[in-house]
């Protein structure tokens, strides 16, 4: 694929839309595995006898986190040629998966996400600070609209500072949310079809609105960096790093 145009978007403004690539079997696919992973989120709770459990509210919002760990299947779509031909047109010629998870918006007013870079996330939680920007890949499972909570973002035109730095991230003590931006900005809403993928830097500021529909707003996200990352201090491996592309060519399928 060319993805030329693309290509461009991601460079400047630090995302990019490629719209219905994973319509098909690979949308089955991740519809099919979302129910267990909410299911495992409330057991999870229910376990503790709480309702909330890290970002995930029960009923509200869900992020589950490592699904590919326990459901190989998942790797048919984070190691497909589809991922890949994303990750050439973003990263560039060396792309290592890193971590999956799937996002769960209860309907009637499941909770927003706030302003925030991926990036500010892995400091926060004691990951490098010299980390190389990588990417998301936010790949919603229903069609994605202003009313169920889609995402929004704020290109790099827009917020300059954010290409080149890691904003400083203030835990909120409800939600326990990373804030890294309190400006009043709209931002770029991004209503998109089921199936595509919205690809975006770690550095872009990005958010989420409350679902306001009857229905559960699903989505998933697969994360890849450009390099293998370290904890700071054990420089014991972070998450995952298995290659999908190197030097250009797709090394590993699923």
């Amino acid at each position: 694929m060319g993805f030329e145009a693309q290509r461009e978007q991601f460079a400047t403004q630090g995302y990019a839309v490629f719209e219905r690539v994973l319509v098909g079997e690979l949308l089955d696919l991740l519809r099919e595995q979302c129910a267990a992973f909410v299911a495992r989120e409330d057991a999870r709770m229910d376990a503790k006898g709480v309702d909330s459990l890290g970002l995930s509210h029960r009923g509200k919002r869900y992020f589950a986190n490592e699904c590919q760990r326990e459901a190989p299947a998942l790797r048919k779509m984070l190691f497909s040629e589809t991922m890949a031909d994303v990750c050439r047109a973003t990263l560039g010629d060396d792309a290592y998966f890193f971590f999956d998870q799937y996002v769960v918006k209860g309907p009637e007013g499941g909770l927003p996400f706030g302003w925030h870079q991926d990036s500010g996330y892995v400091v926060g939680n004691g990951g490098p600070v010299d980390h190389a920007p990588y990417l998301t890949c936010w790949c919603p499972l229903d069609d994605a609209t202003l009313e169920n909570g889609t995402v929004r973002v704020l290109p790099f035109s827009e917020a300059p500072l954010s290409r080149d730095w890691i904003l400083p991230h203030e835990r909120q003590p409800r939600t326990n949310d990373l804030v890294g931006w309190k400006g009043n900005e709209e931002g770029v809403v991004l209503e998109v079809p089921a199936g595509s993928v919205v690809a975006f830097s770690s550095h872009l500021l990005h958010t989420t609105g409350a679902n306001m529909t009857d229905a559960m707003r699903r989505a998933y996200l697969a994360q890849y960096t450009p390099e293998v990352m370290l904890n700071p201090g054990t420089r014991k491996l972070r998450r995952n790093a298995i290659p999908l592309v190197q030097n250009g060519e797709q090394v590993t399928r699923g």
